[in-house]
């Protein structure tokens, strides 16, 4: 059975948010939800400095503390290892927004627009698609997937800093990244088993 996951390699991020964009533009997410974002973090000391990109995103956990906690079974992993949310299912309580270690989930509490004069056709096909009152997150582009597609992060990412493959196969590229450059997970000492991992600069 495939298990989907995402390796990024820390060393080729460069921080230009363009998978932020791509995943904005793809799933008409409004204003203040971002299911994909890169925080950055100085390194040393004036005037030896540098800046680090670090990409976040739902781990898709092996063992996901979003689904042990919510009581509706709106929060649920698919067999090939995506964690998802049924909103008509979820009822809002944002339990799973609190046991969440990664802060990937987003309470949905109206479907505002990014400008005074009004909704734009970008926003508009987003209402159709976000319902306030409930959570949501990543989806690692499950629609995209069903017709062959990449996420659209990994489709847009400019200098390649994504990889998105089949973590059961030892042979694809993602499992050959995390082998290779002894890729590791996020607070992996939680027990969750992220399937998103890093490579480190």
């Amino acid at each position: 059975m495939v298990a989907f996951g995402m390796v990024i390699d820390l060393s080729s991020c460069i921080g230009c948010l363009a998978c932020v964009m791509a995943c904005k533009a793809e799933n008409s997410t409004g204003p203040g939800v971002f299911w994909s974002f890169v925080e950055d973090e100085e390194l040393g000391t004036y005037p030896s400095v540098s800046r680090r990109f670090i990409p976040r995103l739902c781990m898709h956990c092996q063992y996901p503390a979003c689904v042990d906690v919510c009581p509706t079974g709106a929060s649920y992993k698919r067999e090939d290892g995506i964690v998802l949310v049924d909103s008509d299912k979820c009822v809002g309580c944002r339990s799973c927004i609190a046991a969440c270690p990664y802060g990937a989930r987003y309470f949905i509490k109206e479907n505002a627009g990014y400008f005074p004069e009004g909704l734009i056709p970008y926003e508009i096909q987003g209402q159709k698609k976000h319902r306030p009152g409930v959570v949501e997150k990543c989806t690692f582009c499950a629609d995209r997937l069903r017709v062959g597609k990449k996420p659209a992060c990994v489709q847009t990412c400019p200098v390649q800093a994504r990889t998105f493959g089949d973590l059961s196969d030892p042979a694809s590229e993602v499992s050959e990244l995390i082998r290779g450059r002894h890729g590791f997970q996020f607070h992996k000492g939680l027990g969750c088993e992220p399937s998103v991992y890093y490579l480190a600069p």
